[in-house]
């Protein structure tokens, strides 16, 4: 993963000739740190990474709302086929997502919102199988005499759930957060359907519509554009990289 990564790299400081020399080159030389501020000014990448981010932070917080809701109802209430309703949550998990594109597609058409950012974190609003699987788990390790402690005091279940329960799965929180946002930050085929105008474009779907774009090929923009949308995702790992490592261990994720 790091040769790779480096290789990315070198190539993303090369000139135009040195990119298509044959044989290639592994180091560049000279190094053209000015591929990464030429590249951030040709192709929009300020309107690209704010759609990015707002698609994204909606769904982390879409996400966290609805999956925690349904995952706390799961572990602590009772009513009527919980368990047999839970199962059918988690066989959700095996439906390919290519099978609901089509009736997805139909659906947000009739609403009015192709062409917008709204198919791309709406669905994050009404709980995502995973997310219910992993809060589920962390609400079951939340000992019973806290939320025994709440109820003498007058809390309400949902006072419960959002006062008690809640803080103390801020790990499991973050790890939900993470995996949202890298799959709503590198997401490309959903993108791809909804979206026609150029100035919707996510950051994935704006590199990608650069290949070709310039004369002469210039691909080293290509590859200075893709390494630039990493960092991000970085920022956040590192961020939130303690909460992570101890929500993936008390749930039992590898």
């Amino acid at each position: 993963m790091f040769i790779p990564f480096l290789t990315a790299l070198f190539n993303s400081l090369k000139t135009v000739a040195q990119y298509n020399k044959y044989p290639p080159e592994l180091f560049p030389d000279p190094i053209k740190w000015s591929n990464y501020p030429e590249v951030w000014e040709l192709a929009h990448f300020n309107t690209y990474t704010l759609n990015s981010l707002t698609v994204s932070l909606l769904s982390i917080l879409g996400a966290i709302l609805s999956s925690s809701m349904v995952a706390y109802a799961f572990a602590r209430l009772r009513f009527p086929f919980r368990d047999t309703l839970f199962l059918i949550v988690l066989g959700t998990m095996m439906i390919p997502g290519v099978v609901t594109i089509i009736p997805q597609f139909i659906i947000f058409k009739n609403l009015g919102m192709l062409d917008t950012l709204m198919p791309l974190w709406v669905l994050e609003w009404l709980g995502q199988p995973f997310g219910i699987f992993l809060m589920r788990q962390a609400f079951l390790g939340i000992p019973r005499e806290y939320e025994e402690a709440a109820k003498i005091d007058g809390c309400n279940p949902f006072q419960i759930y959002w006062r008690v329960a809640l803080p103390m799965c801020k790990p499991s929180l973050a790890t939900l957060a993470i995996f949202t946002f890298m799959a709503k930050w590198n997401e490309i085929l959903a993108p791809v359907i909804y979206i026609t105008s150029q100035e919707k474009y996510t950051l994935p779907v704006g590199i990608l519509s650069l290949k070709g774009q310039w004369t002469g090929g210039n691909d080293q923009y290509l590859v200075a554009g893709a390494l630039i949308s990493l960092i991000p995702i970085l920022i956040v790992f590192l961020i939130a990289e303690k909460y992570f490592v101890e929500g993936a261990r008390s749930s039992g994720l590898k």
